[in-house]
């Protein structure tokens, strides 16, 4: 498939979501559908040298979108930064999570479709004609170590005096503070230049300290979050993994592992290790099972790693090609 900037035209609607607030869809391309849940408006200026200190692209969604449209019709919608915005900070369930989704690829009139989903955004439901996860495994997932980091990070928040919830800045204070929060560490440790504690660039990232990291997000931002974990809790992957019969690929870095201090709830996160150790079951379940070797969890969502996997995958299980 051809994977450089698309020259198609794009157009954009809104969704409605389940909380009533609207959300901005951008449709670009003709084909099949895919659902991607990225922000299709780069980050520029100060953000996005923010962004790049700690190893993300500041135009991912947008590099996703131009590499996949000339194949694919594909939706695309921010609703992580609309979450972070707009916090549901009693509903944001795993139902809800997907009624969302689902109003997303409403908005663009696409009954069915495909989607890619990294880390917490994953989806299931009937009107799938493949899925593909990353940075999260179908088998064993981290529930109870994101509800403990997740309700951590929530006590930082509760601790500090309530905010209005606002766009979040990029780089450690970001979103993913709350939600991807199995990438913060990562992001000091591996990252060629982190910023200090007190934001300046680290010559070295294993120097930044997360224990004495200030949290800037608000109560809200992070308790949906907690909401979201605490309805995970007991969540039996095994039971539903037959349960999706369309084409599914899972993907992860073989380097996604973290532990985390007491400050963060001290426990292990293992992504990578947990879709290693399950590879062979998920493949003889149906699952392609693809591992990058040596990358963490912010490295391994970067479009240089997702698009050899993901382009070729979408292209072979919804085209034939």
């Amino acid at each position: 498939m051809p994977l450089g900037p698309s020259a198609r035209t794009s157009r954009e609607t809104t969704a409605t979501l389940h909380d009533g607030s609207s959300l901005t869809v951008e449709v670009t391309g003709t084909g099949p559908a895919v659902v991607l849940p990225v922000n299709p408006v780069p980050a520029t200026g100060p953000a996005a040298d923010e962004l790049r200190k700690w190893g993300v692209d500041p135009a991912l969604g947008r590099t996703l979108i131009d590499a996949l449209s000339p194949t694919f019709r594909v939706v695309a919608a921010d609703y992580e930064g609309h979450r972070m915005a707009r916090p549901a900070a009693g509903t944001l369930t795993p139902e809800n999570v997907t009624a969302d989704l689902l109003a997303i690829a409403d908005a663009a009139g696409a009954e069915t479709f495909a989607y890619y989903g990294y880390s917490w955004l994953a989806l299931r439901t009937d009107r799938l004609t493949a899925l593909a996860m990353g940075g999260f495994p179908p088998l064993d997932g981290p529930y109870a170590g994101m509800l403990a980091v997740t309700r951590a990070t929530h006590g930082m928040t509760s601790a500090s005096p309530a905010a209005p919830p606002t766009e979040p800045p990029a780089g450690p204070t970001a979103e993913r503070e709350a939600s991807d929060v199995v990438g913060q560490e990562e992001r000091a440790r591996e990252t060629d230049t982190a910023p200090r504690a007190g934001g300046d660039a680290a010559t070295d990232p294993e120097d930044f300290d997360w224990e004495s990291f200030d949290m800037t997000l608000g109560e809200e931002q992070t308790r949906q979050f907690v909401r979201l974990y605490e309805a995970l809790e007991g969540f039996d992957d095994r039971r539903v993994l037959d349960r999706v019969t369309c084409p599914r690929l899972a993907f992860a870095g073989t380097a996604d592992e973290i532990e985390y201090g007491e400050r963060w709830g001290g426990v292990h996160v293992s992504i990578g290790g947990a879709l290693a150790a399950h590879a062979d079951e998920l493949r003889a379940a149906g699952w392609d099972v693809e591992l990058l070797d040596r990358l963490d969890h912010t490295r391994a969502m970067q479009p240089d790693a997702v698009l050899p996997v993901l382009g070729p995958w979408l292209t072979s299980v919804l085209t034939g090609a």
